[in-house]
């Protein structure tokens, strides 16, 4: 029976990824892959050979019927990110969308994705969060960031390490530089870091060295919920 598996792949270590989704991947008919490069290396690292067909947002919007075409005419399909699950901030929700409307089967298998160990080791609640992804670069910036600040609940954003400073700063703007964070970037990685404190502190953490590789954000909720003011790493 054709189906659309939605296969999440390892964030950062080779490791984590499960015996399930090795199994998936080889069994499919093909694999849609945002960079096949990417992908790529992962399958060659398994010992996996699969055709693999780019899916990525400059093409989604295009390819998404004929995806489901081939879906529908008989094939088994694996949607992969370069990192992660799929549609969690990365190509996916429109071919799922797609594939739901022609009552084709999609199955999601579970695995990694970088804001959940970000969240578990934050130290902040985690039993009520937002996830907000990426903030827009400019148009409605300032308006969801002064949202942000309101939520009563912990906040989760992805953040490129060029812009991770302007985004602190941006936040401590509006919740306060005692308004407490922390920040997890090359998660699972030989090089992981998570510096917790305040904004305040965290800013001036990063303002000292040289920010690689990708970023999580996890801020505290409007009401305070910690009073802990020592930046681990």
């Amino acid at each position: 029976m054709s189906k659309l598996y939605l296969v999440p792949t390892p964030i950062g270590n080779m490791e984590d990824i499960t015996l399930r989704a090795i199994r998936i991947l080889k069994e499919v008919d093909g694999i849609l892959a945002e960079d096949t490069r990417t992908s790529g290396n992962l399958l060659r690292h398994l010992d996996i050979s699969k055709p693999m067909t780019a899916f990525h947002i400059r093409n989604e919007h295009q390819v998404v019927e004929r995806i489901a075409d081939r879906i529908e005419a008989g094939e088994t399909l694996a949607l992969v990110t370069d990192a992660g699950t799929p549609a969690i901030s990365d190509p996916g929700f429109l071919l799922v969308r797609e594939c739901v409307k022609r009552d084709i089967d999609v199955e999601c298998l579970p695995g990694p994705t970088a804001f959940v160990p970000a969240l578990v080791n934050s130290g902040l609640p985690a039993e009520k969060f937002i996830f907000e992804g990426f903030l827009p670069h400019k148009k409605g910036r300032q308006t969801k960031l002064k949202e942000i600040a309101d939520y009563s609940y912990t906040t989760i954003l992805y953040e490129s390490p060029f812009r991770l400073l302007k985004t602190l700063q941006q936040l401590a703007e509006v919740c306060g530089n005692e308004r407490r964070v922390s920040v997890s970037r090359e998660l699972t990685k030989i090089h992981e870091e998570n510096a917790r404190g305040t904004l305040a502190e965290v800013i001036e953490h990063f303002s000292k060295k040289e920010i690689k590789g990708e970023i999580v954000i996890v801020l505290e909720g409007a009401v305070a919920s910690s009073t802990d003011d020592d930046i681990e790493e």
